[in-house]
């Protein structure tokens, strides 16, 4: 009877059931962000600035801008950041490229940081208040295993996945709010976790924003930025082999252990 109870739980999905039927000031804060969020982008029509050509184009006058307005422009930066990782929209890349660019690598990896965690954050709270059927219905056959590492251990967990993405950034983002990790958790393991690879797009975005002439490209700088980039999208097939190396190890001793039981 017991393990039936124990089995019959686990099967539920992990997701604060108290929270989401019994706070209603929380759906509705999520969802003046969300319509806030969405009237930005569309009035301000942000999207047509989250490719490299735009980047290109509008180099110098962002270096300019930039210049006089710092800090009108690292607030921009962040709100725009911000809206590109809650709505889960294109252009993550493009805009820490754009961070190190404008800001420089250290400085542009902090201001990245302290937007796309908020961002997550947000997205976090929209699929626990608003999103949980959507985020289900459209990657039900995804969320087994993000979930189960999330049962071991949420933050080592969600930090690896930080670390190294193996699941895309937005997945991340919406199945952690179907889970029960707490909201101190997930802010913490994001923030530390996407620091790395968010500082070898923000040192590319440097070296990038540097580039005067063709010749430029052969420099040791910039190729040691396209190194980095290159090592950072080996990582998720690294962390793949690796773990399932680990698996069939795992496997292989509980099969001898096994075996000389029953020896004995």
């Amino acid at each position: 009877m017991k393990t039936n109870i124990m089995e019959s739980h686990m099967a539920q999905p992990n997701t604060p059931e108290n929270e989401t039927s019994h706070s209603p000031t929380g759906k509705i804060l999520t969802g003046i962000i969300f319509l806030v969020g969405i009237g930005a982008f569309i009035y301000f029509d942000l999207g047509q600035y989250l490719s490299l050509e735009s980047l290109k184009a509008n180099r110098d006058f962002l270096l300019a801008y930039t210049e006089s307005n710092y800090a009108l422009a690292v607030a921009v930066f962040i709100l725009v950041y911000i809206l590109q990782t809650t709505f889960s929209l294109p252009g993550g890349a493009i805009l820490t490229l754009t961070g190190g660019f404008l800001f420089g690598s250290v400085m542009g990896t902090v201001i990245v940081n302290i937007g796309a965690t908020a961002g997550a954050t947000l997205a976090f709270l929209a699929a626990r208040y608003l999103l949980r059927d959507w985020v289900e219905r459209k990657f039900g056959n995804r969320l087994g295993p993000i979930q189960a590492g999330f049962a071991k251990n949420a933050f080592s967990y969600l930090m690896t996945l930080r670390l190294i993405p193996a699941f895309p950034f937005f997945l991340v983002n919406l199945v952690s709010g179907l889970t029960r990790v707490k909201l101190g958790t997930y802010m913490l393991a994001t923030s530390l976790g996407i620091i790395p690879g968010s500082f070898v797009f923000a040192f590319a975005g440097r070296q990038l924003g540097s580039i005067n002439s063709l010749g430029e490209i052969a420099s040791p700088p910039v190729l040691l930025a396209f190194t980095l980039l290159g090592l950072l999208a080996l990582m998720p097939m690294a962390y793949r082999k690796w773990t399932h190396t680990s698996s069939d190890s795992s496997e292989s001793t509980e099969n001898q252990s096994s075996h000389s039981n029953e020896k004995t």
